[in-house]
């Protein structure tokens, strides 16, 4: 998990260009609670909130990436299990 005491600056430019999309659903949904707590405790500057906030739709989009390719393989193989219950005679 990200430093605590790191500052939002620091949470935003410690990712590489390209690294957010390497992260796992995992780490995406930890970071963007963390954002989401940080962002709830207050006391940070109206930059360092804005900073935050960006962080946060980027960590959401990257776990709505992940969750909508997982509803598209449990499709696929929903589709692939009822077309072999289909196929099998009882």
């Amino acid at each position: 998990m990200a430093d605590e005491k790191a500052s939002p600056e620091q949470t935003s430019s410690d990712q590489a260009p390209g690294e957010e999309q390497t992260l796992s659903y995992e780490r995406a949904r930890e970071e963007l609670t963390d954002v989401v707590r940080r962002l709830e405790t207050g006391g940070l500057t109206l930059e360092q909130s804005i900073e935050l906030w960006e962080r946060g739709e980027r960590l959401a989009a990257i776990c709505e990436e992940w969750l909508q390719g997982a509803r598209v393989k449990l499709a696929a193989a929903m589709a692939q299990r009822q077309e072999s219950q289909e196929e099998t005679p009882f």
